[in-house]
Parts: structure tokens; sequence; C-alpha cells
């Protein structure tokens, strides 16, 4: 019989790591948001499982390489080893729908807001005998697309006001999260483990 399990799908720039307003292409670069690893860890031992699902458009406009993309996921979860915890599952989008590329096209479908990221980490969890209970687990973003991606999904979106804290812009649009926190610390402690 297959376990259910509940899981935190996180954006990363902006969300876990300071969005340095330029894409970020070296671990000098990369720097987690103050707490972000103790909110994963909490998460982790609340019983959630970790997935990384981030956009990385800069692969297709030539300014990083899929190496460099790869490379900054681990030095995540060697960031996050400092916590005694890590992420379980990491996807991301190479591509761009203004800056076509015969590599990267195909992966249209998984570029936020669209959902093809979540699904595939659904997929690879139903083949490891889990079933991902969507209503129990959370998608959390600093934008509209990731609030957008978490309510096609069946998730439950939560927005911080980190990197591009696109708030307003998801109450313009009518594309509304189910809670906004200052950080990804405070979605956690907040309102996801309460």
């Amino acid at each position: 019989m297959s376990e259910i399990i509940r899981v935190l799908f996180l954006d990363r720039d902006g969300t876990i790591n300071e969005d340095a307003g330029t894409y970020i292409t070296s671990r000098e670069q990369f720097r987690l948001i103050e707490r972000a690893g103790e909110a994963i860890a909490l998460a982790r031992d609340a019983g959630f499982r970790i997935v990384v699902v981030t956009n990385q458009a800069g692969i297709a406009r030539g300014i990083t390489t899929t190496e460099e993309v790869e490379d900054l996921n681990r030095y995540l979860n060697e960031l996050l080893s400092g916590w005694n915890t890590a992420y379980d599952h990491c996807y991301y989008c190479p591509s761009h729908p203004n800056y076509p590329n015969p590599l990267y096209d195909r992966f249209n479908a998984c570029r936020k807001p669209e959902t093809g990221m979540v699904e595939r980490a659904i997929g690879d969890f139903l083949a490891e005998g889990l079933v991902v209970d969507r209503s129990g687990s959370f998608f959390i973003g600093d934008k509209m697309v990731d609030v957008e991606c978490g309510l096609r999904a069946g998730l439950r979106p939560v927005l911080v006001r980190t990197g591009h804290n696109e708030e307003r812009l998801c109450l313009e649009r009518g594309i509304l999260p189910e809670y906004v926190a200052d950080d990804l610390y405070r979605a956690v402690t907040g309102h996801i483990l309460v």
C-alpha cells in the first residue's frame, strides 16, 4: 500500500536564497535568506518532503549553463546540511518563450506558472510508492507565477515578501495565495506548521 505524504514545493531564487537581481551563476553569489535553512529543517522535521522548483531561463538566454544551475542546486543542499536537512528533489526549467532554443523549447510546459515540474515531482514520488496529498501540500514562492502554479496544481499557495514580493500584482490579477508571509521562516512557523 502506498504511503501518503505532504510536500513543501519551494521556489528557489527570492524564496530560499537572495535574489541578486540578475541570474545567479556562481556559489559566491548564492546566499540563503535569513532563517531559510531553519525553516526547511522545521518543515522536514514535521514530516514534509521538500521539493525545489525553479525557472532558470538564464540557460535559454545564454547567461548561465545547465552545469552552473546544477552546481548551485547541489550547493544549496550542502548549505542545508548545516541544519541537518536537505531537499528531496530539485527541478528546474531552462526554457523561455522569448528566447527560442531547440535544446530547451521542449520544456516549455514546465515553466511556471505551468505545472510540469510539480507533476514530474508527484510522478517521481509515485514511482517511490509515495502519494502526494495535494490538499495538504504547499507551494511557496515570491512571484505571482508561483502562486498561480500552486493553484493550478491543486496545492496551497503561499507568497513570501522576499525577492520580488509580487503581493500587489497578485491582488491586481486576482491570483490570490492563501497566506502572505514576510519570509520563508514566517511562512513555515506562522502558517504551515500552525
